[in-house]
């Protein structure tokens, strides 16, 4: 399903449990402050990023199949070549509710993929700025 009105925001909103790939180790760049900031307002946030050890207190994992935990949203800063490939792996685990793609980011062929799978998908949205609209 792709996510178009407000409603179908705040329900994502609602989830818990946020996977960032490409989360950054670099306060300054958007894959740090915008997963910082999300988990400052309660989520739980698993760092994927093969170059990094550690990530805002948690250890980072190197891909979506590494995390052992139940994800609810993928939320995507790499760039948009590299969707489809993150898709994949989505479909390969069976928890993931939401495919998210922050600003700048969109894989149109990759989000009918995620959607035909039953994920809802949001493309070239920040997930901070949604958040500071309809919910702080």
């Amino acid at each position: 399903m792709s996510v178009e009105t407000d409603d179908e925001l705040r329900e994502i909103l609602d989830l818990e449990t946020i996977a960032v790939v490409g989360c950054s180790s670099t306060a300054g760049k958007a894959a740090h402050d915008v997963p910082a900031y999300m988990q400052r307002h309660g989520y739980e946030i698993i760092p994927v990023n093969p170059y990094a050890d550690e990530i805002l207190g948690r250890t980072a994992v190197d891909s979506l199949a590494d995390v052992e935990e139940k994800i609810d949203i993928v939320d995507v800063f790499r760039p948009s070549e590299e969707v489809a490939g993150i898709v994949d792996a989505v479909l390969e685990r069976e928890d993931v509710a939401v495919v998210w793609m922050q600003l700048g980011i969109e894989d149109d062929e990759a989000a009918a993929r995620a959607e035909d799978a039953g994920h809802s998908v949001v493309q070239d949205r920040c997930l901070k700025v949604e958040h500071q609209r309809l919910v702080d």
